[in-house]
């Protein structure tokens, strides 16, 4: 017999014997899988009575209930005060049973009523029909922003459903979502009981006109004010049931839910006030670079030399020859400084790295800009200026200040398991504000070297001390930084751990140089910020043609591809630096996310091309 056996079926096994006899062990039974055999025994007398009660009249008089209680190994025939109590139970639990099946057949009553009704509604409502009023005032359209500024006049909004709450039968709130902000409508009576009225889906588009009333007093909504409809209609309505917005997933879903849904996550508030912030901080940084009255280039994405090592190049045949998709736009930079002077450019780089951190891209906005005549020194000043620059551009503007401050206290996308809410807590962004407010930490490569030691942080392969040399990962990078808490200018990096075009330190500015010099020190540069690590790369470059070839020899290239960059060593050559910021990374800092996955409109990363 199997666990699910029932009622019939053990009764008509039963039925089968002369003299049925149902076995009860109450410690090895069970009332669910038995079956009253002396091999399959119920649990408790209870449901051996019912068992009996079930039997036909014929065979219930010489039925008999045996009982085998725990410590004993024979069954005995069940005494009658035990038989007595155990036929008591059984009729209060047809007393509840009933009561239930009672409650039950209303509730499905009532469900059915309430789904006619439903659809007796339904099929009402297709019969009331919208007419705008003609004598009323030509409205004004307007968006969703710029309602609050026609208070007490007619507007027609067009806009997404955001949400909607009914109040009885003759009252219903939409909030509406167009981009520019958010509205609260309120539509009572007819304007309730239409058909697209009953069946209105979240994230529907509809159009909607009517009057701009100050909110009641002790309520809230956006702008303080709410649209009084007095005629409305649906654009496109969004589908409902399994495949509605709503349904399709939550703040709690997978990651890659949320990756391949990203079309939809865009329209959440989270994701949309990042998307607005990335905008706004994009024009900060231009902003920024124009107060410099630098020149913004366009250098190609599609090229044939590599900048940053060759193993990061994506490959592809472009009419028959050999091309790669940019790593970074600096060689492209440094050919404009002779005719535009300081340049910048903000534009896609790609790097095939096959990494899963939470701070790597295949395609990530870059922001790379080179500067002429310049000191290492001056590079640093430059660097440190432009963010605390972009940031309190940032702050100055309130519409931008207020979505980076709630973001900062705002739970993360991809931060849904303990280990990663752990690393991302609430903060204020007036804590990023107070930090760049303060003068940058400058510490040596050599420096960080010591500080990791110093702190027992270990080398993840072997387990040993920190060399000088060796790169220092993102994990231990972060840590340090994490533990000063503050911004930091790293310098002075190793020859052999940094791009062939970094201009070797001046030897007086090291102290014990000569310990270094087999690997000599660069005047480099990396921005370090607490939370994510390095967020800008810089250097003095190379622009002596002898040191350029030798570094050409170096690193294995071909200085031939490379005939044009040359020319500038040639024609007027002169010290400069240049640098790149990773904008994902600027942007994981300032909202507080937990990789830079979520500040882009559609990351590209490792076997990730979709949407």
């Amino acid at each position: 017999m199997t666990t699910d056996q029932t009622l019939a079926a053990i009764v008509e096994q039963l039925s089968l014997k002369d003299s049925p006899v149902v076995h009860v062990d109450e410690v090895g039974g069970s009332d669910e899988a038995g079956t009253g055999l002396a091999s399959a025994p119920f649990k408790t007398s209870v449901r051996a009575v019912a068992v009996v009660e079930a039997l036909p009249a014929d065979k219930q008089a010489g039925c008999k209930i045996v009982v085998k209680k725990g410590g004993e190994t024979e069954y005995k025939e069940i005494s009658g005060a035990a038989l007595k109590k155990a036929k008591k139970l059984h009729e209060g639990n047809k007393k509840k049973a009933a009561k239930l099946a009672e409650k039950q057949l209303a509730a499905e009553k009532q469900a059915q009523n309430k789904q006619e009704e439903e659809v007796r509604r339904l099929e009402e409502s297709k019969k009331i029909k919208l007419e705008q009023d003609p004598s009323l005032l030509a409205p004004i359209k307007s968006k969703l922003r710029d309602v609050p500024t026609y208070l007490d006049k007619r507007v027609v909004v067009q806009a997404w459903v955001k949400s909607r709450r009914d109040q009885g039968k003759d009252m219903m709130f939409l909030v509406l979502r167009d981009g520019t902000g958010y509205l609260q409508c309120v539509l009572t009576g007819k304007l309730c009981h239409t058909y697209d009225a009953l069946t209105l889906t979240l994230e529907s588009t509809v159009t909607v006109y009517g009057t701009v009333n100050q909110l009641p007093e002790g309520k809230t909504a956006a702008g303080n004010v709410e649209l009084v409809v007095d005629y409305w209609e649906v654009i496109g309505k969004a589908p409902s049931g399994e495949d509605a917005y709503s349904s399709l997933f939550n703040t709690e879903s997978n990651p890659d839910v949320l990756r391949r849904l990203r079309h939809l996550v865009l329209r959440g508030d989270t994701a949309s006030s990042v998307l607005k912030v990335r905008s706004r901080t994009m024009k900060a940084f231009r902003d920024h670079f124009d107060s410099l009255q630098w020149y913004e280039v366009n250098p190609p994405c599609l090229v044939q030399t590599q900048v940053e090592g060759g193993a990061t190049l994506f490959s592809l045949n472009y009419y028959g020859q050999e091309a790669y998709l940019t790593q970074s736009s600096q060689l492209y930079l440094e050919t404009c400084l002779a005719s535009l002077g300081s340049v910048y450019t903000i534009t896609e780089s790609f790097r095939a790295e096959k990494s899963h951190t939470r701070r790597h891209l295949s395609e990530y906005s870059h922001c790379e800009a080179e500067i002429p005549f310049i000191t290492f020194n001056e590079m640093l000043d430059i660097i440190e200026n432009m963010i605390k620059d972009v940031v309190g551009r940032l702050w100055n503007e309130p519409e931008t200040r207020r979505m980076l401050i709630e973001l900062n206290l705002r739970k993360n996308d991809e931060a849904n398991d303990e280990t990663k809410a752990a690393q991302i807590v609430g903060r204020n962004f007036a804590d990023i504000k107070a930090l760049i407010d303060q003068p940058f930490l400058r510490m040596k490569y050599v420096d960080a070297i010591k500080w990791l030691n110093e702190h027992g942080v270990k080398r993840e392969e072997d387990g040993q001390d920190f060399e000088y040399g060796d790169d220092i990962p993102e994990k231990p990078e972060r840590y340090m930084t994490d533990c000063i808490n503050k911004p930091i200018l790293l310098t002075h990096f190793p020859r052999s751990i940094k791009a062939f075009y970094m201009q070797p330190a001046d030897p007086t500015s090291i102290e014990d140089y000569e310990k270094y010099k087999c690997d000599p020190p660069t005047e480099s540069v990396d921005l370090l910020v607490p939370g994510v690590g390095e967020i800008v790369g810089g250097s003095m470059r190379l622009w002596n043609k002898d040191a350029l070839l030798e570094a050409f020899k170096r690193e294995g290239l071909n200085a031939e591809a490379y005939y044009w960059y040359l020319d500038q060593s040639r024609y007027g050559a002169m010290p400069h630096g240049g640098f790149g910021l990773g904008i994902e990374r600027f942007l994981a800092w300032i909202t507080n996310r937990y990789t830079v996955r979520d500040v882009c409109l559609y990351p590209r990363f490792t076997e990730c091309c979709q949407p």
